[in-house]
């Protein structure tokens, strides 16, 4: 039995989807906050369970009979992640579960200035401290959120960075994939496992590929952290947002994005997708 949380979001709801093509329904449930919004996978036959990580005792009924559990990451910003993380990891613990995969990142380090990359390093930790066989599928940057990070460049042909570093820009369709096959490895995977992208461009690299693309100049332009912080609040993102945000962008300069691994490609058996192929088909969808 695989159990999967977070299957009414886009990542684990696609791993869900790739699971499906391989293994009959009766050996998959999901585990969601809200039952109602997981009717789609309920009609074909999987199991729906009751489950919160901010709800301790929802959660070892829900993970119960599991040899696999795939854990998503809390997505809060405001939230206590290392806190709700805890909690599955003991309900884990408790229900017995053969081996936990967790979605952790690339950047996963105790000293990253970008918060989410300490708490995943904290909850890597936790699985490690756990007795439990784990694997932590540290997924590259997610290319879709490249799109904010960029802005209105096709209209204005500048991308404006507070600070440039190298991203390891990877699809979420293609860590979701990886995230299944891993599932069906027979445990071939443990602890730590970077699934990335190729390739690791800078902003500056990224407005090159994206004035390739849209045949037509397109710059990177630096600002100050308080004017950068600014611009952003113009431009509708609420202060504490940007500033979040902000600090992605020290992780990068600080290298904490920069490392790639080939394990992406094998695990698929293709390449994966590059920024181009993002750039690419946003240009296509957009018409500019």
């Amino acid at each position: 039995m695989i159990i999967i949380t977070g299957a009414t979001g886009a990542l684990n709801g696609s791993t869900v989807e790739h699971l499906l093509k391989t293994l009959p329904a009766s050996e998959i449930a999901i585990v969601a906050r809200d039952a109602a919004k997981a009717v789609h996978v309920a009609d074909r036959g999987v199991e729906v369970r009751t489950g919160d990580y901010a709800d301790p005792a929802s959660l070892p009924a829900a993970f119960a009979g599991a040899d696999q559990l795939l854990l998503v990451s809390a997505s809060d910003p405001h939230a206590d992640a290392v806190a709700l993380h805890r909690n599955a990891v003991e309900a884990a613990v408790v229900a017995g579960v053969g081996r936990v995969l967790y979605t952790s990142h690339q950047g996963a380090a105790l000293d990253t200035p970008f918060g989410p990359g300490r708490d995943h390093a904290a909850t890597e930790r936790l699985l490690a401290e756990s007795g439990l066989v784990w694997t932590s599928l540290r997924n590259g940057f997610y290319a879709h959120s490249l799109t904010w990070f960029l802005g209105d460049w096709r209209e204005t042909g500048v991308i404006t960075v507070p600070a440039d570093g190298p991203v390891s820009w990877t699809a979420r369709e293609d860590a979701a994939e990886a995230a299944a096959r891993i599932l069906l490895s027979d445990g071939a995977y443990n602890g730590p496992t970077t699934l990335t992208a190729p390739a690791a461009p800078t902003f500056a690299d990224v407005a090159a590929i994206a004035a390739d693309v849209a045949g037509r100049p397109v710059e990177t332009v630096v600002l100050g952290d308080d004017d950068w912080v600014a611009h952003q609040v113009s431009s509708g993102q609420p202060e504490f947002m940007a500033r979040f945000m902000l600090d992605m962008y020290r992780a990068a300069a600080g290298g904490f994005f920069a490392g790639t691994d080939p394990l992406l490609g094998k695990v698929l058996d293709r390449e994966p997708a590059s920024v181009r192929d993002l750039l690419t088909a946003q240009l296509a969808t957009t018409g500019h």
